[in-house]
């Protein structure tokens, strides 16, 4: 396996492993904005102005954080989609040129001087 492809199969695993935990953050938060929620509402026993208060603040901490992970996530995408797009190629290594076969005899002496 070249180098090239290691390193294409480490930058896969790396993209995955923080889409897995950044999707993984961003659900654990809404559950834990959810609960609290809940329980606040529970605890105000039908103060409805309130109530509208404590679930508005929650409806735009859920979209807030979401559409944020999303955004980041698809700027995160194009930026290293560009980049590869980018990268200068490597051009193949010529191979070195073949050794001469046997050819015309070298002659050992320099050519002649023309004579004005």
């Amino acid at each position: 396996m070249s180098r090239d492809q290691s390193r294409a199969i480490r930058d896969t695993e790396l993209e995955r492993e923080r889409a897995r935990y950044g999707l993984f953050a961003v659900v654990v938060s809404i559950l834990a904005i959810s609960g609290v929620t809940v329980f606040g509402v529970w605890r105000l026993d039908g103060d409805k102005a309130v109530i509208v208060g404590v679930l508005t603040a929650a409806f735009t901490a859920v979209s807030s954080m979401t559409t944020a992970y999303l955004g980041i996530k698809a700027v995160s995408n194009t930026a290293r989609s560009m980049a590869i797009e980018n990268r200068p190629r490597r051009e193949p290594v010529p191979e070195p040129a073949a050794a001469p076969g046997p050819g015309p005899a070298a002659s050992p002496e320099p050519p002649a001087q023309r004579t004005p």
